[in-house]
């Protein structure tokens, strides 16, 4: 659930002080303007000194520096999940025919910050810990068997981890020598971090926290001499910042960009918002009113601007998801089934019309009425001070008029809301799916019966409360296939259940983007060279400072 661990932040403005801004880019005077320092911004708002990696609330989580510090075993690209992940601390790996086991080799010569040897009793202590620990554990790897044999740890699980394979790639390595005394992991706040990453801690405050190179990094010395990682206080502070040139890499909301940013230095002022395979979706309550019927969604899915949810809700940033299926592209495209390749989602109020009529809905004067007489009605909710999933909410609610139906956009805590769609109460909301390599994770969230709860009991995904068992063995199948052919049979048909059943509507792609400045360094990812996930505070990052050099 990262998405509005970022954007809830970035909606909500809190009540203090703006900060000041933290380093313009350059050196002191008399030195001819040559960069100094980057600064990577995110508006947090006040930090609490904790620099645990595992921690989700961390400073260390929340800014991304963590990144810096502790690296992962492979980059591992969710934009292009076509492309195989790059050898980092693990050179090589072999996964078993049935993905539940992989036999990783780890990179020699590699060093902690504290001078010390990166082995595989280090990774293997790492993945220990993980699995002894499930606050660790956020994405529920069925971790079995952990054996460490000279530079080489294999890893067993209890069931095939073709869908995870990114997520076991990604983990992070912690050094074995400083975390084995710790008594409990969890809670421990981490002020002095130890890892094999580019850079080290220098300095930790409520608003700054200064990370600076390694001379002795095995990727060769960084040539950004400095990182200021600056938690502003609100969304607004964040985009002040970045337009004065204060900040130079963020990843915040920007509802006018062009006008608040680009425009304040056209030549250098970028941004970068490309899409990985996660989606936002319109969740509706199967088991509440009238969306028990799989006509009334199927209209609704056709009445809805998905481009004025682009492009009004998202002001362009948030990827425009058009392909039936739900499937991002072009994230996707490998994966769209010959049956939808090149189809787009558009407009079709007469189609959505006869839908209905078809499906035993009737039309009293300007009311639409279910099949047994009833005015079709829905709330639409979200929590307060989401502004771009609200305005969502209203042109939804502008769209269904055409049909007849009556929506209304009410607002609630971040709290009560979650509480509400995790036991089903609520009519439909907006919310996100997970990101993984494959689209498994966004047709996981919305239709697996593994998640399905009744009402009133806690659900951790399916808040629509879709049931289908052909649903939920074409994911299991997916899951555990051993082979492709059996894979993309089960694929297909996922696809065929969302645009048939409609279990959720797909609107926007979950960005995984990035503000950034090319005035004093160069090399960041664009859409011409997507080498890496721009978003300062994904893995990538410090790939991503590893490329970067002083502006020509």
């Amino acid at each position: 659930m990262k998405r509005r661990t970022t954007l809830g932040l970035m909606a909500g403005v809190l009540a203090t002080p703006a900060l000041a801004a933290c380093g313009d880019g350059k050196t002191g005077e008399g030195d001819g303007g040559a960069p100094q320092a980057l600064t990577v911004g995110m508006p947090n708002g006040p930090l609490t000194n904790n620099s645990n990696p595992f921690t989700p609330t961390s400073s260390a989580n929340s800014l991304g520096y963590r990144w810096l510090v502790y690296e992962p075993l492979a980059q591992v690209n969710q934009i292009a999940p076509e492309q195989p992940p790059t050898p980092w601390l693990a050179t090589a790996w072999e996964w078993a025919a049935d993905f539940k086991s992989v036999k990783l080799t780890i990179r020699d010569g590699v060093k902690f910050s504290d001078g010390k040897p990166l082995t595989a009793e280090d990774v293997g202590f790492t993945f220990n810990m993980i699995k002894a620990n499930d606050a660790f554990n956020g994405s529920a790897i069925p971790f079995d068997t952990i054996t460490v044999t000279g530079n080489i740890v294999d890893l067993t699980f209890k069931s095939s981890q073709f869908v995870n394979q990114g997520r076991v790639l990604e983990s992070m390595v912690v050094p074995k020598h400083i975390w084995e005394p710790i008594a409990d992991p969890t809670t421990d706040t981490n002020q002095n971090p130890i890892g094999t990453g580019p850079y080290t801690l220098k300095s930790w405050t409520a608003q700054v926290v200064t990370m600076v190179p390694r001379t002795d990094y095995w990727g060769g010395t960084p040539k950004v001499p400095e990182i200021r990682y600056t938690s502003y206080n609100d969304n607004n502070a964040q985009t002040t910042a970045l337009a004065s040139g204060a900040c130079q890499w963020s990843y915040v909301f920007m509802p006018n960009y062009q006008d608040v940013f680009v425009a304040k230095d056209k030549d250098h002022h970028k941004l970068w918002f490309p899409s990985g395979l996660g989606i936002h979706a319109l969740f509706l309550n199967i088991e509440k009113g009238a969306f028990k019927h799989t006509a009334l969604r199927q209209a609704i899915n056709l009445v809805i601007d998905r481009q004025a949810i682009h492009v009004q809700g998202h002001a362009s940033l948030y990827p425009l998801v058009d392909s039936p299926t739900g499937i991002p592209r072009p994230a996707g495209d490998a994966f769209i089934s010959d049956k939808y390749k090149g189809q787009s989602q558009a407009v079709d109020v007469e189609k959505a019309k006869t839908v209905l009529a078809e499906g035993g809905f009737t039309l009293d004067g300007e009311t639409l009425k279910d099949p047994d007489g009833n005015p079709v009605t829905f709330k639409l909710v979200d929590p307060a001070g989401w502004s771009d999933y609200l305005a969502d909410l209203q042109i939804i609610a502008d769209s269904v008029k055409q049909l007849g139906i009556e929506a209304t956009v009410e607002t609630m805590t971040v709290d009560a809301w979650t509480d509400a769609l995790a036991v089903g109460d609520f009519d439909a909301s907006l919310h996100w799916t997970n990101t993984g390599n494959t689209p498994y994770d966004i047709y996981d969230c919305i239709m697996n019966g593994a998640h399905l709860e009744p009402l009133g009991k806690n659900a951790s995904w399916n808040f629509g409360r879709y049931r289908n068992e052909d649903a939920t063995k074409a994911l299991n199948d997916y899951a555990n296939a051993a082979d492709d052919a059996t894979r993309k049979a089960a694929m297909d048909l996922l696809q065929d259940l969302m645009v048939e059943q409609v279990p959720a509507i797909p609107l926007v792609a979950g960005p995984i983007g990035a503000e950034y400045s090319t005035k004093y360094w160069e090399g960041w990812p664009t859409a011409e060279d997507p080498y890496a996930m721009p978003q300062p505070t994904q893995a990538s990052a410090s790939m991503i400072v590893m490329k970067l050099t002083p502006a020509s």
